[in-house]
């Protein structure tokens, strides 16, 4: 798992396709296909679709909430929230090899992660426009102590963009998860490459 972990935006100007894409091209590892609205039969066939093509580039696909859909399409991974689930069991549905993901809000959350979940995305560590209902921001020192909570790997998000490479580093994630820094830059290719090496040079 890389640096960079771009997030789908179905509100952003450009399809969702073109952003994941994109993102490959630009060096993200981890691409989460989120769509809140659409029916499930039209995000596995988006899946279906941008599957070989993601892991041509050296990407993984990630499907974020929809259990049916990702186990369906065989996804590379699933992510979900604190609300979609047991995890432990969902866990066990999974086939070998399928990456499970999981959001944390807090340290407390991040203290009792089931085995199992392979990476969490914690935060939001600012406010974002991107999730209207999220959690109250954690702040970099609320992101340090997620990390410290949990052993797992951990990507930042929230409000995370260029210029935020070395906070996140410092508070011990793996790597930055963003959305609209991605998916409404002019160029979502080299937003993405940009994230890449600004974390590298962090």
């Amino acid at each position: 798992m890389g640096p960079v972990y771009v997030v789908s935006d179905a509100l952003s100007p450009l399809p969702v396709a073109t952003q994941v894409l994109a993102a490959a091209r630009g060096g993200a590892s981890l691409i989460q296909i989120r769509d809140k609205s659409a029916a499930d039969a039209d995000v596995a066939a988006l899946v279906a679709r941008l599957l070989p093509e993601v892991a041509a580039l050296g990407a993984k696909l990630i499907v974020n909430d929809r259990v049916e859909v990702a186990i369906a399409v065989g996804a590379h991974g699933l992510h979900l929230g604190q609300g979609d689930g047991d995890v432990a069991t969902i866990r066990r549905r999974l086939p070998e090899g399928m990456i499970l993901g999981l959001s944390v809000e807090n340290a407390a959350q991040a203290a009792r992660v089931p085995g199992g979940v392979d990476y969490i995305g914690a935060g939001p560590v600012r406010a974002t426009a991107t999730k209207p209902d999220h959690a109250p921001p954690v702040g970099f020192a609320g992101l340090a102590a997620i990390v410290a909570a949990t052993g797992l790997p951990t990507y930042a998000i929230g409000g995370i963009g260029p210029g935020d490479a070395a906070a996140v580093k410092s508070a011990g994630a793996i790597g930055l998860a963003v959305v609209s820094a991605v998916t409404r830059a002019p160029d979502p290719e080299a937003a993405t490459a940009a994230l890449v090496a600004e974390w590298r040079a962090a």
